[in-house]
């Protein structure tokens, strides 16, 4: 788990907003953080998050709606 005080100041490497901490399904159940104004993801490997560009994920117009609905009504859309 990535302590609050850590998720305040990680931002975007691309355009430097917030990122929000999400849960994604795909094989398994894991955390990542998302970027839902670029729609990129970006893993979280042994609670460090891998804040690289190129190994971000894009994300779909389905998966992007689950994850801001994660995020509650005050999330940046």
């Amino acid at each position: 788990m990535i302590p609050q005080d850590l998720l305040d100041i990680l931002v975007c490497p691309a355009d430097r907003g917030p990122l929000l901490l999400v849960q994604r399904s795909g094989g398994s159940v894991e955390q990542a953080l998302y970027n839902p104004r670029l729609r990129r993801a970006y893993r979280i490997d042994d609670d460090i998050p891998v804040l690289l560009i190129d190994e971000s994920e894009p994300i779909g117009d389905e998966e992007h709606a689950a994850l801001i609905a994660q995020a509650g009504p005050a999330a940046p859309q």
